[in-house]
């Protein structure tokens, strides 16, 4: 393993100060004080050598050698900080000091950095044992030890020196004054000199012997003038005397005739006293105090020694600045215990700090990554902290391998991991001579040099290992061909390759793929396409391999999670890895892997019936899941779906033509489509209320209808058209569809079977679709009729339509034909009749898009088959040739690549596309003058709003448009959500006409639902990238939102007017105040003057140097007026502030509660999702996070802000009407039969959910209400209960 170079937090060194002795070496030389514990290689509890002998230090405060601030706060970069303190067992003596004189920006403790994170500096240490061989530094009974370390943050600059002391006293001399025997000895010879003069004096006792020498140093330090000690004291005598010289000598006295001279130490200095004749007499005077201390109970009842000592822990934690850090109490009993050593943090570590602990020691020493990591992984799975484990789990997608790995992987090939003759070529030819002596072991063996390739970031490892290749530099090297070799010669090379490497022909095809499409080459596309080979399945162990799953026992949820984290790594690998993940569920013959979009492993530690469900990831779908469980909580909206029948619009021709929604006409197709969408989301619905499972997982096709919106999908097909790849359209009579589908129906007839069966399974999903049904929309958006041409398409004749198809297929592919002796015409169809779209202006919030998507799932009927028709060419003479068959993925491949792509969407997008299809699949309550249908979607989640915008003329201009949620930023800094919200509506300057004028925006209806969105991801102009801004938005539970109601109030609008003067004036101060303080010497302005000045000074000073009369005088006058002026800005900001916060305090009439938060972690391009839900009920908030709904205990997760550095924080926000909280809301809806309770065991484990096949009349039958809604256009909505009443909102 690679020398360790982590550093400590401040209280695991303050921990480990106390099991340092610098005395005794450990065995393999471990130092407790700067050494991170190797852990076993079995993968258990880190092991920290321990000799018996060793002391565990209780140390012990020397107050006046002390130097410590009198208040915790922030250190002064002036001052030295200093605890001295003495071991009570040991005497050894510490002398801690934490030097800030380096200056720093923040010094730990701070917000980003809650600790000191202490590195050891080995140049600047000097050890009494040397690591490489034990031997001492010093050959001396006075030794000492001092080690230096460094705080590892890049803002603080405090140097930590530890300096540990031998004790004064030697051990001969503490035998001197202990020892019985020594005592009554030298006692007694005293006393035979004189017999009568020490009759009736008993023989000390070594505490006598302790507290008389005490006394007399003591004393010392005390008086100014001491007096002398009589040679013949008999106290002295009996006690010390001559025996006692060298030691008396050591401490200061001397012998002069016959008297004693006491030390002379300076008594008038003050602590921390640095006088060594007063450090070396206190230092003793504890020693004696400590020895006293040791002596037994009974020895020192007699003698009447009675002393405490002070402990040194509050000061010395004071010192490192470890009072008061954030501790976990329940970490006392978890099984993690020991493990979280090697990451120099604490057992009682927060999960916070367990987590800034982690990220410090990957920064300090990033060669021992994998030690680290499976040091957390640990920590994680024995605390089971859910926070640590979604920490591991971004570090493993990220790339990351565990200590336990690499020494795993290292064994598997029998290499010496510690070696030093390793390189990358022994690594390699180790590697085939195995798999030549154990091909069996191959997919094994290939696994564990992908670890260590990892382990050592070698390239050249992992393209050996990967058995892949993924360039087209990687695929000539794989060959062993060159770029001058010439097509034939690469057809030679496969196979060479072949022949040598059997069981690899899936990588050398995927070899010569990419040659073919680098070099755009026909002939070995043709090559490919006609070979002998065919198409390669994975093996199995190869499919293990490519996943890097070691043990094949595991569960199918750890295969799916594998999945999932490949494929978010490399998207343009999923056929490998879904190649892969097949052969995988066919050698386990798993139902659950076969259909893995719609599996889970979650549990519930909640009663069943009583909580709510939680929702599987189906590969990257987090978001989803968050947004489907808002809508969930929605009771008016969840009783829409499940009722929906009720609710659904009837597609006849007059409802068709009323159809208006986000302010345009909608198609016949945008409405199936939405119905479809609702149906499944009935499903899902249904599934979370009966389920008795702890979670269900969403149907792949609700995922794609939820994600993927309507210009998303057009630009698909338009880039699969021009592209020639058209990912799971499928093939019709065993060849490719390349560009749109021709109808159903005829589909169907073609192949000769029931139409609804060509719906059944994998199929229904992307295939059953017609070539009209692109540009429905379109049609729709221009006032084309759909049955102006007057063909009845059922009445076309299946050969004719087939011919047609094959036609078109050709020139939809027609770079992959061969050439024509005679040219084709290209048919006409409705594409071609289609005038170019003018591009919509939807409203500034308002961000519903077109959804033009065909229904992927209700065949037509025939009457509604009459009303789409199109003008067919008449059929060719005969039918082209058939152009060569590429590999084609299956439907439900491109079902999966449109949920990744369309996850990666805007959100507002999405939440806009769910109330879209909503609208597009329901009836129409009323509707309002523009025509624009009014339902229940529209009265519970949209609002509207007005803008006032003065024109050039002085005109007031007002528009009013429906809005369904508002954008907030927080690119500028934290801002609490006022301030947030007063963005969208303050007065702002807009351009009319070429020039720019004010405009300022209210509220004239609020619904019931208001949705805030948080827009957090920024462009960086010079790195022209993305980035996510994790500013902090401060949020309340509850908000008034009467300051931006539309109102004709005077006082109200005078007030806004007023606020926005302020927001002015501070602008304009924030800039200014800039001016001030942002300078290129990186000091303020009144700094910078004040430096000039002084300059001047000392230049005025050289004769060579001549300084304008006045000049210094000018400056140091313009410093005064600058620090001035920054003072008056100072206070006037914080005097706008205030005034800008109070302003509207006491309007309060248009409450809303905070009911959803939408957290996201991680950066711009990736990260998790989850949501918190609030019970309005219960007074509970929920976490839903995937499969796990939890009970929050710790609110300040949701409205605190949180330090780390990639800190969770809101992307959306759901405020819900005060007095309609409880009714609104109902997160809580389970009906669990009795029957179907899960019982205990593995299959019992998740609820699958398959597409579902919805039969015509069901789909499409009208209602008997002729398509009239059930709700009222009254100032409030009215909404149906399931008993029939209707209840006001």
């Amino acid at each position: 393993m690679i020398e360790l170079k982590g550093g400590k937090t401040a209280p695991l060194l303050l921990d480990d100060l106390s099991n340092y002795d610098p005395r005794r070496p450990t065995a393999a030389l471990f130092n407790h004080l700067v050494s991170l514990p190797r852990q076993h290689e079995n993968g258990g509890v880190p092991s920290i050598p321990w000799y018996r002998a060793q002391c565990k230090h209780k140390w012990a405060i020397k107050d006046s050698q002390c130097n410590l601030p009198l208040i915790i706060g922030r250190p002064d970069p002036n001052v030295v900080s200093s605890v001295a303190a003495f071991c009570e067992h040991c005497r050894c003596h510490l002398d801690l000091s934490v030097d800030f004189r380096r200056g720093g920006i923040d010094f730990c403790p701070s917000e980003a950095s809650p600790l000191h994170h202490f590195r050891y500096q080995p140049e600047l240490s000097r050890p009494r044992f040397k690591a490489e061989n034990g031997s001492k530094s010093d050959n001396l009974q006075d030794w000492e030890d001092l080690t230096w370390f460094q705080c590892s943050s890049i803002d603080c600059s405090a140097k930590l020196k530890i300096r540990i002391r031998s004790p004064r006293l030697r051990p001969e001399w503490v035998n001197l004054l202990t020892d019985k025997a020594l005592i009554k000895s030298r006692s007694e010879s005293a006393i035979s000199d004189d017999p009568a003069r020490f009759e009736g004096i008993a023989v000390p006792q070594p505490c006598d012997v302790l507290s008389n020498l005490r006394t007399y140093i003591m004393n010392a330090l005390k008086d100014p003038s001491p007096r002398n000690i009589q040679a013949n004291n008999k106290r002295w005598l009996l006690c010390l005397g001559d025996p006692c010289s060298e030691l008396l000598e050591y401490i200061g006295f001397r012998r002069e005739d016959d008297s004693w001279l006491v030390p002379q130490p300076d008594t008038s200095e003050r602590p921390p006293i640095s006088n060594p004749l007063n450090i070396l007499l206190d230092d003793v005077e504890k020693e004696l105090l400590a020895l006293l201390l040791q002596r037994p109970d009974d020895e020192r009842r007699v003698t009447k020694v009675q002393y405490i000592l002070s402990s040194a822990t509050r000061d010395l934690s004071k010192a490192l600045g470890t009072s008061d850090y954030r501790q976990n109490p329940s970490s006392r009993t978890a099984t993690s215990q020991g493990l979280e050593h090697p990451l120099g943090a604490k057992l009682d570590f927060h999960d916070d700090l367990i987590k800034f602990a982690y990220e410090r020691q990957l920064v300090v020493d990033p060669d021992n990554v994998p030690y680290y990591l499976e040091s957390l992984q640990a920590i994680a799975d024995g605390r089971k902290s859910e926070e640590l484990q979604t920490l591991v789990a971004i570090e493993a997608s990220s790339g990351k391998v565990s200590a336990q790995d690499v020494r795993d992987a290292y064994k598997l090939l029998d290499l010496d991991l510690a070696s030093a003759y390793l390189d990358e070529d022994v690594i390699i030819g180790t590697f085939q001579s195995r798999v030549a002596d154990a091909p069996r072991q191959e997919a094994e063996l290939r696994r564990a040099l992908q670890i260590i390739g990892q382990d050592r970031s070698s390239e050249k490892i992992q393209f050996m290992a990967s058995k892949t290749v993924t360039n087209y530099e990687q695929a000539l090297s794989w060959l062993g061909a060159t770029t001058d070799m010439d097509d034939e010669f690469i057809v030679a090379m496969y196979k060479v390759k072949e022949e040598d490497n059997q069981g690899e022909e899936a990588t050398a095809r995927q070899a010569v793929s990419l040659i073919a499409q680098h070099r755009k080459s026909a002939a070995l596309k043709q090559w490919l396409d006609t070979g002998v080979l065919g198409e390669v399945e994975m093996d199995v162990s190869q499919a293990y391999n490519r996943l890097q799953i070691d043990d094949r026992t595991i569960g199918d949820d750890f295969v799916l999670s594998a999945f999932t984290l490949f494929y978010q790594e490399s998207p343009s690998q999923v056929d490998d890895l879904r190649s892969a993940l097949r052969a995988i569920a066919k050698d386990r013959k798993s139902q659950t892997l076969l259909n893995f979009l719609d599996s889970g492993m979650a549990s519930s530690e909640y009663p069943l019936g009583e909580w709510p469900v939680g929702l599987a990831n189906i590969g990257n779908t987090c978001y989803l899941n968050s947004l489907l469980q808002f809508y969930f909580t929605m009771k008016p909206l969840r009783e829409l779906v499940l009722d929906f029948d009720e609710h659904k619009m009837t597609l006849t021709a007059e409802n068709l033509v009323k159809k208006v929604v986000g302010s345009r006409k909608i198609s016949r197709h945008e409405v199936q489509r939405a119905q479809s969408f609702v149906y499944r989301l009935q499903k899902l619905f249904e599934s979370m209320i009966t389920s008795p499972r702890a979670h269900v997982a969403p149907e792949l096709e609700l995922a794609r209808l939820t994600l993927v919106t309507q210009p998303l999908e057009a630009a698909l097909r338009r880039r699969s058209t021009t592209t020639g790849h058209r990912p799971s359209l499928g093939e019709i009579n065993g060849e490719p569809v390349m560009g749109p589908l021709p109808p159903s129906i005829s589909e169907a007839a073609i192949k000769g079977t029931n139409p609804t069966e060509q719906l059944a399974g994998p199929q229904m999903n992307g295939v059953n679709e017609s070539a009209e049904m692109d540009n429905s929309s379109e049609e729709t958006l221009l006032g084309n009729d759909p049955a102006e041409d007057g063909v009845d398409r059922d009445m076309l004749d299946p050969n004719i339509e087939q011919c047609q198809q094959q036609q078109q297929q050709i020139f939809e592919d027609k770079e992959n034909l061969p050439p024509f002796k005679e040219p084709l015409e290209r048919p006409r169809t409705p594409d071609s009749n289609l005038r170019p779209l003018g591009e919509s202006s939807p409203s500034r919030t308002n961000e519903q898009a077109p959804m033009a998507e065909p229904n992927r799932d209700f065949p037509h009927s025939s009457s509604q088959k009459k009303a789409e028709q199109a003008v067919i060419a008449p059929p060719p003479s005969r039918p082209p040739p058939f152009p060569p068959r590429p590999h084609t993925d299956d439907q439900k491949q491109a079902i999966v690549e449109e949920v990744q792509i369309g996850a990666q969407q805007d959100v507002t997008e999405v939440i806009s596309n769910v109330l879209f299809q909503l609208e597009c699949a329901i009836k129409a309550d009323s509707f309002d003058p523009s025509g624009e249908q009014i339902d229940l979607i529209k009265q519970l989640f949209f609002g509207k709003q007005r803008s006032y915008t003065l024109n050039l003329q002085g005109v007031l201009r007002t528009k009013e448009q429906f809005f369904s949620s508002l954008i907030v930023d927080v690119a500028s800094g934290p801002k609490d959500i006022y301030e947030a919200l007063d963005g969208a509506f303050d007065e702002q300057e807009v351009e009319v006409e070429g020039s720019l004028r004010p405009q300022y925006t209210t509220i004239t209806r609020l619904p019931p639902v208001l949705k805030v969105m948080v827009q957090r991801v920024q462009f960086d102009q010079e790195k022209a990238s993305a980035f996510k801004s994790i500013n902090h938005l401060g949020l309340k539970e509850t908000i008034y939102m009467d300051r931006y109601m539309d109102s004709e109030d005077d006082d109200l609008i005078q007030r806004r007017k007023e606020s926005w003067e302020w927001k002015r004036q501070l602008r304009q101060l924030a800039a200014r105040r800039a001016d001030l303080s942002k300078t290129e010497l990186d000091m303020e302005m009144p700094d910078v003057l004040t430096a000039a000045k002084e300059l001047l000074d000392q230049l005025s000073e050289d004769d060579a140097f001549e300084v304008p009369d006045g000049l210094q005088q000018d400056i140091e006058k313009a410093a005064v007026q600058s620090r001035d002026e920054l003072t008056f800005i100072d206070a006037r900001i914080k005097d706008l502030t205030a005034c800008i916060s109070s302003q509207f305090v006491d309007k309060r009439e248009v409450p809303y509660r905070l009911q959803s938060v939408f957290i996201h972690v991680g950066s711009a391009t990736f990260g998790h999702y989850w949501i918190y839900i609030r019970d309005f009920e219960k007074n509970v908030w929920r976490k839903y996070n995937d499969e796990s709904v939890s009970a929050v205990t710790d609110l300040s997760q949701i409205f605190d802000q949180d330090p780390s550095d990639r800190p969770p924080t809101p992307y959306f926000l759901v405020y819900v009407k005060d007095d309609l909280g409880d009714r609104i809301v109902d997160p809580v809806c389970r009906n669990v039969p009795e029957d179907v309770r899960p019982q205990p065991g593995p299959e019992h484990s998740d609820t699958l959910m398959n597409d579902v096949i919805v039969d015509d009349n069901t789909a499409l039958t009208d209602n008997e209400d002729g398509g009239q809604g059930a709700m009222a256009a009254t100032g409030g909505w009215l909404k149906a209960d399931n008993k029939g009443q209707k209840v006001v909102w």
